[in-house]
Formats: C-alpha cells, structure tokens, sequence
C-alpha cells in the first residue's frame, strides 16, 4: 500500500519497531502503537507527533490475546486501519557458550509466534469485509536455518515466514495484501546483546526505509541486505550435511 493513513505497530517502544513508527509520521497519518516500556513508547509517540501525526498508544504485552483483540478491534472502529505492522519480538541465548532455557524458548514461542497471531487474527476479518488494507509479519533471515546461537528464535521466525507466505496466498482474493519482512542483522537493543560478528550491520532508520519501500510496492518478501539474504537462501537450499560443516568452519 503506497500512502497508508491509519497504521498500527507492534513492538514500537523502540529499535525496528520505533524506526518504522517515525517513518510513517507526518501530517494526515494516524499511528496506534504498542510496547511494554511506557516511557520508551511515550518518547516515541511524541516524536511521532512533533511529525505531525496523530498517535494513540498502548501499553500491552502482545501474548495477551483478550487485551490485544480489544485494542486492536478498538483502534479499527475509530479509523480503519491501512496497515498493521506485527513487529514484536524476542530473542534468546544468542550469547557465545549459552543455550536457550526451556522458559525463555517457550516466550520466545509466545511472543514470536502467537503474538503475531494475537496482532494480525483480530483484524483479518474487517479487512476481508471491506476488501483493503495491509498486513505486514516481521520475521527474519534466521527464518530461512537454524543456527546454533538460537534454534527456537530461529524456528520462531520460520513459522512466521511460512504463515504469512501462504496467508498472502489465501487472502489476496479478499483485497487483502500480506508481507513478510526477513531483516539481516539491525542495530537494536536485541542485537546489541550479541557476541559475536553481524556482517552488514545495518541501522533501524535505513532498515525502516527498505521495508517501507517494499510494502508501498506489496512485495511479499522484502528480505535485506541483499549479499546476506543470498547466503542464507543458499545455505538453506544446500544439503544438511554440508551446510552443518560450513556452519561448523563459520563457528571456528
């Protein structure tokens, strides 16, 4: 969709999800945003107002699907959204030497997987009614193998890759426009708590543009930067057995 008005993000309190929120910010454009650190989304707010757009914000854990369905439903009812933007999420043992705990790859699960359910499932029906409107999943390059540092995080953004891959398929028909977003590495605060070497390291502002650019143009994968992207496609193209020993050299 080229000029949304009304537009929702998820996990807008800062890094990706703030990038995007100050992108879209100007004069004729409703943002309704949500984080988990109110004095993070605040700040983003404000930004975003002194761009000239109107913003409601809320303070909501996406896993929780009864408060998401009533935010959600309640945003639309006051001005139909354009686009809803499904960008929270987390990590997990991305650090060198440590693994995901039982607890943290189930949040991961529940924040990665059924809060992109619990964002985009509550307005699929209004969008399908009126034949318009966009939904765009954040997922990953980490969606395309598994890698070492963090296989749920890894089997997390797969999921969402898939689901929206065929979600695109299904409600194309109803006017409804879906994109999946596999970022490389960004500059956040999820990011910065890793270890060990980012190749092409990109920052949330030049990172928001590429996505914006590609969801003015309904592609259905925007996938950046280019050399990374390539790489994960062939490892993910390659035999197992050969794409674990490259992994296993990349390790060393």
């Amino acid at each position: 969709m080229k000029e949304p008005r009304n537009i929702l993000i998820t996990g807008a309190s800062s890094g990706l999800g703030a990038a995007l929120a100050l992108s879209y910010a100007h004069s004729g454009v409703t943002l309704f945003l949500s984080g988990r650190n109110a004095e993070r989304l605040e700040k983003v707010a404000s930004d975003c107002r002194g761009r000239g757009a109107k913003v409601e914000r809320a303070v909501v854990n996406v896993v929780d699907e009864d408060t998401m369905a009533t935010w959600i439903e309640a945003a639309d009812t006051s001005r139909p959204l354009d686009l809803v933007i499904a960008n929270a999420g987390i990590s997990a043992g991305s650090h060198k030497g440590e693994e995901e705990t039982c607890d943290q790859i189930r949040a991961v699960f529940a924040t990665n997987v059924d809060g992109v359910l619990n964002t985009i499932l509550p307005i699929l029906p209004r969008m399908r009614e009126r034949k318009r409107g966009q939904i765009a999943i954040m997922s990953s390059l980490a969606g395309f193998r598994g890698f070492a540092e963090s296989p749920a995080y890894c089997a997390s953004k797969a999921a969402e890759r898939v689901l929206g891959e065929g979600m695109r398929l299904r409600l194309k028909p109803h006017g409804v426009q879906v994109s999946v977003i596999c970022p490389g590495f960004v500059k956040t605060p999820m990011t910065e708590r890793n270890n060990f070497t980012m190749p092409f390291l990109m920052n949330p502002e030049r990172a928001a543009q590429v996505i914006k650019l590609g969801l003015a143009l309904d592609k259905g994968r925007i996938s950046f930067p280019m050399p990374l992207a390539f790489v994960v496609w062939l490892l993910s193209f390659l035999p197992v057995g050969l794409s674990d020993v490259l992994l296993g050299i990349r390790k060393r």
